[in-house]
């Protein structure tokens, strides 16, 4: 649309664009998006939209400005600080923080038989933060320094013995992010080996292998309550579901 209005009046118009002619080409010009050619119709310009929108999507890294931390509390799996701030807003402001190495959760999945409806390692052990018996997935902290995959081989291994062939992370996510800092890293392990299990001195654990529909049914009613085992197995089951319409 800009390239037009080359006709008598706009050949006899100045070169500088005034006059009617001028007037007249400059506001259909204004009329379209900026840019030209194909940014202009919608071209590239739509392409750097869906890049703006995809940068917009993910998580955003900002500084604060620490003033004070203080380590109140120190135990053997975690921190708890107090930190006086500056936030990224400008506000002023306290907060106790608990600190963790991090954790990392195991789906381990045994699809040897069923492709569609694999076999999914699962726990019970009781959890006295909640002080009740609760269902999960394996999982585990992290050591200091250590690698999140070493760390969730390990972990697999302790807890049920079971060794897999090919790993993959899932996703990372904070599971209470208002007070605490542990991020929970989540893996798929595929290819499973039975072996035996060597968990630690204070746990007590039963561990069993459950149909992907049936732990899904799980979820559904209420009988799963464990926030790291329901965002892997429903995360799993969408990626699995995007996959399979490929």
């Amino acid at each position: 649309m800009a390239r037009k209005g080359k006709g008598k009046a706009a050949k006899s118009g100045p070169k500088s664009g005034s006059g009617k002619a001028g007037r007249q080409k400059k506001e259909r010009a204004e009329k379209v998006a900026p840019g030209k050619g194909k940014e202009a119709r919608g071209g590239k310009s739509k392409k750097n939209a869906k890049k703006q929108g995809k940068r917009s999507e993910s998580a955003v890294v900002v500084s604060e400005q620490l003033i004070s931390s203080e380590v109140v509390f120190t135990g053997p799996l975690f921190r708890v600080h107090h930190d006086k701030l500056i936030e990224p807003g400008g506000r002023t402001n306290e907060r106790d923080v608990i600190r963790h190495n991090g954790s990392v959760v195991i789906l381990a999945i045994d699809s040897s038989k069923s492709k569609k409806n694999p076999w999914v390692v699962i726990e019970r052990q009781y959890r006295h933060a909640a002080k009740q018996y609760l269902w999960e997935l394996p999982a585990g902290k992290l050591d200091a320094g250590e690698e999140p995959l070493k760390g969730a081989q390990r972990e697999l291994a302790e807890e049920t013995g079971y060794r897999a062939k090919k790993w993959t992370p899932l996703v990372e996510y904070y599971p209470s992010p208002g007070f605490l800092g542990e991020s929970m890293k989540v893996f798929l392990a595929e290819g499973l080996q039975a072996g035996e299990a060597k968990p630690e001195e204070d746990e007590e654990i039963e561990f069993r292998l459950v149909r992907l529909s049936d732990l899904l049914k799980m979820v559904d009613k209420g009988a799963i309550l464990d926030g790291k085992t329901i965002t892997g197995v429903l995360l799993y089951t969408r990626t699995k579901g995007k996959s399979r319409k490929k």
